[in-house]
């Protein structure tokens, strides 16, 4: 009887990789981190918190939000009620609030995207005189808060007789100095300058090739930036604050606050069921938004992280 021994090679730079892999989990399955996880736990209870008092608060009645505890449901289930009185409270004014930020964010928004992909368009694929000044400018309005600007904006609009207009809210809203620097890195990745002139040598002018080649690499970019433009639109409070007199002209936000300091005034009637419930309205729109283009606005921050 004889036996055979099969001798097995194994190179070191192998054996050192198979160890490394062996440590820290398979490529397929990673091992886990239980201090990650848990402060993930943290960050989402702590993000969910606001949402879930704001959902449970909104179904009671003025009395029991202050007479039950916050995180748990009241005596009675008046969400409908609530949100019936919300929209028909002071002749529906509710919905023209509604309807007036829906105007702000369309217009603003939408504007402030679309000049936003232009521009960054233009600066990224397009050489021309004082582009590194244009560069340095963009930046520097990028660290500069919208705050400070409010005031000096006031004052313009004022003397050119724009406050207390819709315009007053919508023309600095159409500047997003983040959404084109968004724009401008974006654009420098997602479309190949050799794709650019292939379309150039088969005739096609630079509008054509703008809005029928590059648009469509861009619209992972151009959702990204319609969500940030959006957001800041729809929560805009201060420049509204100090550009708008006219209640019928207000946003959401600066109504929602007048109804919340409705009853520090004199003669005034406490309505903060109403205030929550329309609080609870407000954010259900980007919530919807966001649900509805995640899947593009993960991809546009993702694009560009991995060269080739």
């Amino acid at each position: 009887m004889s036996t055979t021994t099969r001798l097995v090679t194994v190179r070191p730079g192998a054996a050192r990789a198979g160890a490394r892999r062996s440590s820290a989990g398979s490529i397929d399955r990673p091992r886990r981190s239980v201090l990650l996880t848990v402060l993930t736990g943290i960050i989402l209870i702590y993000s969910l918190i606001p949402l879930v008092w704001l959902v449970i608060n909104a179904t009671k009645t003025q009395s029991d939000l202050f007479s039950t505890f916050g995180l748990w449901f009241g005596r009675d289930f008046a969400l409908f009620d609530n949100i019936a009185r919300a929209l028909t409270y002071d002749d529906g004014i509710f919905l023209r609030w509604f309807a007036n930020t829906l105007l702000y964010v369309v217009v603003g928004a939408g504007g402030a995207t679309l000049l936003a992909v232009l521009g960054g368009y233009a600066l990224a694929k397009y050489d021309f005189p004082g582009r590194k000044a244009v560069f340095a400018v963009i930046i520097g309005a990028v660290a500069v808060p919208g705050t400070a600007l409010a005031v000096p904006t006031f004052l313009m609009f004022s003397s050119m007789g724009l406050t207390n207009t819709p315009w007053s809210v919508i023309i600095p809203s159409l500047i997003s100095p983040f959404g084109l620097y968004l724009m401008w890195t974006f654009a420098a990745e997602a479309v190949p300058t050799e794709l650019m002139e292939a379309a150039r040598i088969d005739g096609a002018s630079e509008f054509r090739i703008f809005w029928q080649v590059a648009i469509r690499l861009l619209a992972p970019g151009m959702v990204t930036v319609l969500l940030f433009t959006m957001v800041a639109t729809w929560n805009n409070y201060f420049l509204p604050l100090i550009m708008l007199r006219d209640p019928d002209w207000y946003p959401l936000i600066i109504g929602l606050n007048q109804w919340n300091a409705q009853a520090a005034t004199a003669g005034g009637t406490a309505i903060f069921d109403l205030v929550l419930t329309g609080s609870l309205l407000t954010i259900v729109p980007l919530i919807i938004a966001f649900l509805f283009l995640q899947r593009f606005w993960q991809s546009g921050l993702a694009a560009g992280s991995v060269k080739e």
